[in-house]
């Protein structure tokens, strides 16, 4: 079966520990304490990945949240968790996504599902079964948008979804042996995170890493409407 494309040593996994990382220092930062995230402070930021929630609107939420603290008449006490912000942070993806169906944002769902659109037909290097798992996947696009207006939020839901059938067929193609050894390259890049992450952390790293990988081996992009956010 074919290698995947190389890609730089490293670069899968820093691209999505970057998520993780950024939120942490973030947090750490701005409550001007040095304590570090606890497991679950890691897995509420996990289930903002999952849920898609762009970085610098997870970042804004969080701001706010401290923010408001620092005028309340408790800013004596220390934040104690990043569950303290979670509510601000759904404030703010719920703007964003107002924004986005507006298109207020700096840049809309439609200039978002355009350049989608684009980089899909220009995939290169597929086999039969991904071939015919992305010709499906453009149709439902272009159906889709010439329908019923989505709210960004459903389209974010069904770019998701379409990106693990494609996966899938991906994986399928490049064959048991070539997978197992990128998941190893991926695995030794993922060794210096480990220790300070809860493991199902660490899983959906290397999941969204071999993801990237995949992808990238063919020309093709994280199927989100943010999907470096």
């Amino acid at each position: 079966m074919r290698e995947p494309r190389a890609a730089p040593t490293g670069a899968a996994v820093e691209q999505e520990a970057t998520y993780y990382q950024a939120i942490e220092e973030f947090f750490v930062s701005h409550r001007g304490d040095p304590l570090f995230l606890s497991n679950a402070d890691w897995l509420l930021i996990r289930e903002w990945r999952v849920a898609g929630i762009p970085l610098r609107v997870a970042l804004r939420g969080i701001a706010d949240a401290l923010d408001a603290h620092a005028h309340s008449w408790s800013r004596d006490r220390k934040v104690g968790s990043l569950r303290y912000c979670a509510a601000e942070v759904e404030a703010a993806r719920e703007r964003w996504e107002r924004a986005l169906a507006g298109g207020d944002e700096e840049i809309d769902a439609g200039s978002a599902l355009d350049r989608l659109e684009s980089a899909l037909a220009a995939a290169t290097g597929l086999g039969q079964a991904s071939r015919a798992t992305l010709d499906e996947i453009l149709k439902e696009l272009r159906e889709g948008r010439s329908g019923a207006t989505r709210r960004a939020a459903d389209w974010e839901s069904w770019l998701r979804g379409s990106e693990r059938t494609l996966i899938e067929a991906l994986r399928g193609e490049e064959g048991a042996g070539a997978v197992a050894r990128l998941e190893s390259e991926i695995d030794a890049e993922l060794s210096p995170y480990r220790q300070r992450m809860p493991a199902r952390v660490a899983r959906q790293i290397r999941e969204d890493a071999v993801a990237r990988r995949l992808l990238e081996a063919h020309g093709l992009p994280r199927l989100s409407l943010f999907p470096t956010g």
